[in-house]
């Protein structure tokens, strides 16, 4: 996940946007600072998905085949 200290200034930007404006380096700062935070947990996300499997009433893995896939190219 991104630093407390990123993740601190996205909010303080936010904020500051809100009540009095973004310069043009704080708004570029500030979109930086978005993207590098979807990145860290659309990554999270995927390691948190790799680690599922899905079973049905039965009891029968009904895991997806991509995300099967998915698994054994990880562990290869």
């Amino acid at each position: 996940m991104l630093p407390k200290d990123k993740i601190d200034r996205i909010n303080a930007l936010s904020k500051k946007s809100k009540s009095e404006g973004l310069s043009v380096k704080e708004q570029e700062e500030q979109q930086s600072l978005r993207q590098q935070y979807l990145q860290a947990f659309r990554s999270s996300m995927k390691n948190t998905l790799k680690g599922v499997t899905v079973v049905d009433p039965n009891g029968n893995d009904v895991t997806p085949q991509k995300l099967k896939d998915e698994k054994k190219f990880n562990l290869h």
